[in-house]
């Protein structure tokens, strides 16, 4: 491999009020702090000194710019963090990194966005309940056609990578029984979730066009696919992961996603067959990855068959391993295998509450595991 691929983050965050644990519907009032007093740098500025709204005013969103090296995206997500940690701290809030709110709060007040106010208008209840958090990667792609090569050939594989991030266990302040129920009310969305081999660039862009026409999707911005081509950005889009409270863990996966995007390229141009894979197989790994994680079997993509979930995480490190050695990730990926994979979100969310009983001690915990990953970064 000549080059390396560039990689970049987009990570949606949860606003709490500290006293309550709700979610705050107060992202104006912290967007407009942020604008007036933490915008301290002149043009251009790194895509970490911004903060963007999202569908629902409790959230907030951050950003990396594109980077080829793992450790500059680390440090890029850890000061988009403190980005949105310091303006949410002026107006007496605070941000979590959680796929899900886990106790209650107004959270069907729409950002004062027209087309955000469309969606709702739209598509009623799955909209009013959608104000979930993702962690979205773009990797590098030479073209449409690389890019939708790359899509069919890891769908197979983005269920372990959800298994791997699952951190949203509890909701309505209650445990769902889910290790990601994000995974499972982000899928009411018409267009979202898992999506059969499209076998061309033509053949994406006419499932596209019918979604858009029948409603399904609102625009090509609402194509909700667990991977998709970046609008805008020459990029594939992974969208299946819940957003990580640690950023170690979520660069781990970075790490995964731009092997299994590299080693789907090289596939593609080595001409190897396309395995294929029923949209209902893929369902199922899907499901079975959002409601048991890292703490049960998952479906090995190599055997199709059910595997202990480490095993199959091995599995994925084994197919990308040639790209992961050739961008120099090979060692840190194998280091996360070494320090605990099955230590994801919602077994540490799980651990707090089995500590206390309560799940506002969940939420303390969130917050003071985002707030830690900013005021003491690690290094991969």
């Amino acid at each position: 491999m000549g080059r390396v691929r560039t990689v970049g983050v987009e990570e949606e965050l949860l606003l709490f009020d500290p006293a309550t644990r709700e979610v705050a519907a107060a992202a104006p009032a912290v967007l407009k702090e942020f604008r007036e007093h933490g915008r301290g740098r002149r043009p251009p500025r790194a895509a970490t000194d911004e903060l963007d709204q999202e569908l629902f005013r409790h959230q907030l969103e951050t950003r990396t710019d594109p980077e080829t090296d793992l450790d500059a995206v680390l440090a890029q997500l850890v000061a988009g963090r403190r980005t949105a940690g310091d303006a949410a701290r002026a107006a007496d809030l605070r941000v979590g990194a959680c796929g899900i709110v886990p106790l209650g709060g107004d959270r069907s007040v729409v950002s004062p966005n027209d087309r955000y106010r469309d969606m709702v208008d739209t598509y009623g209840e799955v909209a009013r309940t959608g104000g979930t958090c993702g962690m979205h990667v773009h990797t590098q792609i030479e073209s449409d056609d690389e890019g939708v090569a790359v899509i069919d050939r890891i769908a197979p594989w983005l269920p372990v990578l959800l298994a791997l991030s699952a951190n949203s266990p509890f909701a309505e302040g209650r445990d769902s029984g889910y290790a990601s129920w994000r995974a499972q009310v982000w899928s009411r969305w018409p267009s979202a979730g898992q999506t059969e081999a499209f076998g061309s660039v033509e053949g994406y862009r006419e499932v596209s066009r019918m979604l858009v026409e029948t409603g399904a999707a609102r625009d090509a911005g609402m194509l909700y696919f667990d991977a998709r081509l970046s609008e805008g950005q020459p990029t594939v889009e992974v969208r299946v992961c819940d957003v990580c409270t640690d950023p170690m863990r979520a660069v781990w996966i970075v790490a995964l996603v731009r092997g299994l995007v590299e080693t789907a390229a090289a596939d593609r141009e080595d001409g190897r067959s396309l395995p294929h894979w029923r949209p209902e197989a893929l369902r199922a790994a899907h499901w079975r990855a959002a409601r048991f994680g890292m703490s049960d079997a998952l479906v090995d993509p190599r055997t199709r068959r059910l595997a202990p979930a480490r095993e199959v995480v091995g599995s994925l490190v084994d197919h990308v391993r040639p790209a992961l050695d050739a961008s120099g990730d090979l060692g840190r990926v194998e280091g996360m295998l070494e320090r605990g994979v099955g230590d994801n979100g919602a077994t540490r969310q799980r651990a707090a509450y089995e500590r206390h009983g309560d799940v506002a001690a969940v939420v303390d915990d969130l917050i003071a595991r985002t707030e830690g990953s900013w005021q003491t970064p690690g290094k991969l």
